[in-house]
């Protein structure tokens, strides 16, 4: 069976940067199972599975607008430190959440000021270009319940 739209596929990998740092594995723990065609993964990696079937292999490499989008200076944000509970123990590279006009937005502190904070809402690898390197661990049709919801339930996915 080859990944395509409607089937859940499930991986491990490797996430390196473009210096070659590793960044994150899943190779310690549960594969990732997704929903293909659900829009659950970045757009790159998600084309780079199609057509995959359990035991292969591969390396892909993703630019920025296939992953997390490239860098916006306009989401770098200064919000007065009374809208944080704890501003005075904040430090550059936190991840916080604030809360928007959508609902609450996760974000990095960039710099603490005395009565403000500046923060930056960028996912933390946009602006970067990725490699995965891996391998496919399954295939399997979706249930119909997965299908209307749009996304994987049980082990490795959403379970209710």
């Amino acid at each position: 069976m080859l990944i395509a739209d409607k089937k859940v596929g499930s991986f491990h990998y490797t996430l390196s940067n473009e210096q070659g740092e590793q960044i994150e594995s899943s190779r310690e723990r549960q594969p990732m199972t997704y929903l293909h065609g659900s829009r659950n993964i970045i757009p790159g990696l998600e084309k780079a599975l199609a057509g995959k079937a359990a035991g292969d292999q591969f390396q892909v490499t993703i630019p920025p607008e296939e992953a997390y989008g490239e860098r916006r200076t306009d989401q770098v944000q200064r919000i007065p430190a009374k809208h944080f509970r704890d501003a005075k123990h904040l430090k550059p590279g936190r991840m916080v959440s604030i809360q928007t006009r959508r609902g609450p937005v996760q974000a990095t502190v960039v710099k603490v000021g005395r009565f403000n904070v500046d923060v930056d809402t960028n996912h933390p690898l946009a602006g970067q270009t990725l490699t995965f390197d891996v391998e496919v661990t399954g295939v399997r049709d979706a249930t119909a319940e997965e299908i209307s919801h749009g996304h994987v339930h049980g082990p490795g996915g959403v379970n209710h």
